[in-house]
């Protein structure tokens, strides 16, 4: 993804690179008239634009590209996945420090759904880790009141069709049974719109807690609720096949403080290497749950 490697991409693809939006969301800014390349409004989105292009956007020049960076964010209930919500309740953009760049969501956790989000400053990127062709697995802890048989699981493992929507193969299994819920595990490779919720209301279960606890390699962790944490560029360059950006600076070694100034993502696992329990009542995903008297989705 280094500027020098770049010939001619189109439009869309950049303005997705800079960080403002989507390709899809770019085709609509572009089609508003919002969009214009050397001084000459933008008629279509099939169009392509080099590294001497000037590009605008309602007047205003895009960001110049960045290298592509990655941060694991822990989404606690109640935030909306959305840079902007019609009814007017928060997102979780309204929540995230102020020193982090303009940055979207590789995919979506609806608003009662908690736990890992990945956030990115390159819309290029994002679309690739959201694509099924990439493989990755999410896993999610899932709470159901009822208690699932076997059988259940394996009419996820087979795939259903609910609505004349169908819905992939679901891997499943049960964890604990206590009381009036049920605690499972369960991954899926193709996370369409409450999928879990969806599947697991058609088989006569209610979700009452859903927490997302990895994302392909990626994982939750010790992260606490409201935590954001940045990927390490060797990691999105091993694990992702982003390539070195022009810019990327080597990493202080061992030792060697960062220079003033320089911000610096703070690392809960090894600050908390013995985690005290939170004012707010929060426990590890791994932990025995709070029972849902207490707590409604």
């Amino acid at each position: 993804m280094t500027t020098d490697n770049i010939q001619k991409e189109r439009i869309a693809k950049r303005m997705a690179r800079a960080g403002l939006c989507s390709r899809r969301e770019a085709e609509r800014w572009i089609e508003a008239g919002r969009v214009s390349i050397n001084g000459r409004k933008l008629e279509a989105a099939a169009f392509t634009v080099d590294q001497n292009d000037k590009i605008t956007v309602d007047g205003n020049d895009i960001p110049a590209l960045e290298r592509p960076r990655l941060w694991r964010y822990h989404k606690p209930p109640g935030l909306v996945t959305s840079h902007k919500d019609e009814k007017g309740r928060d997102t979780v953009f309204d929540k995230l420090p102020e020193e982090l760049p303009r940055v979207i969501s590789v995919g979506r956790l609806d608003l009662n759904s908690e736990g890992l989000l990945l956030l990115t400053n390159d819309g290029e990127l994002a679309r690739r880790l959201e694509l099924p062709a990439t493989g990755w697995k999410r896993k999610y802890r899932v709470r159901v009141h009822g208690h699932p048989k076997e059988a259940d699981l394996q009419q996820l493992a087979k795939g259903l069709t609910i609505d004349g929507v169908r819905y992939g193969s679901i891997e499943g299994t049960i964890d604990s049974s206590k009381g009036a819920n049920s605690w499972l595990t369960i991954s899926l490779r193709e996370g369409k719109n409450r999928e879990i919720r969806k599947v697991m209301e058609h088989l006569g279960y209610t979700v009452s807690r859903l927490i997302r606890i990895s994302y392909g390699p990626m994982s939750l962790g010790d992260l606490r609720p409201g935590a954001v944490e940045e990927v390490k560029s060797k990691i999105l360059r091993d694990q992702m096949g982003v390539e070195k950006f022009e810019d990327d600076k080597e990493a202080p070694k061992k030792g060697q403080r960062p220079p003033r100034g320089k911000r610096t993502m703070v690392n809960f696992k090894k600050q908390n290497s013995s985690p005290k329990p939170a004012s707010n009542g929060w426990k590890r995903p791994t932990l025995k749950a709070r029972s849902a008297a207490k707590r409604t989705d």
